[in-house]
């Protein structure tokens, strides 16, 4: 993540964090077990995992 600057990465960490509080609003309801339950639960998880990878390449 050499290629971006602190301001750019922190932007992004921003945009995904607000999505993601927009996807756990919508998540309780959907119908567990549905393709749109299973699909935003992973997406959920995705982007978490970015938002900790943003976090870790901040912080170095």
């Amino acid at each position: 993540m050499d290629s971006y600057t602190k301001e750019e990465l922190e932007e992004a960490l921003r945009a995904i964090t607000s999505t993601i509080s927009k996807c756990e609003k919508v998540l309780p309801k959907l119908k567990p077990g549905t393709s749109q339950h299973t699909l935003l639960t992973r997406r959920i998880k995705a982007l978490r995992i970015s938002s900790a990878l943003i976090t870790k390449a901040i912080d170095e």
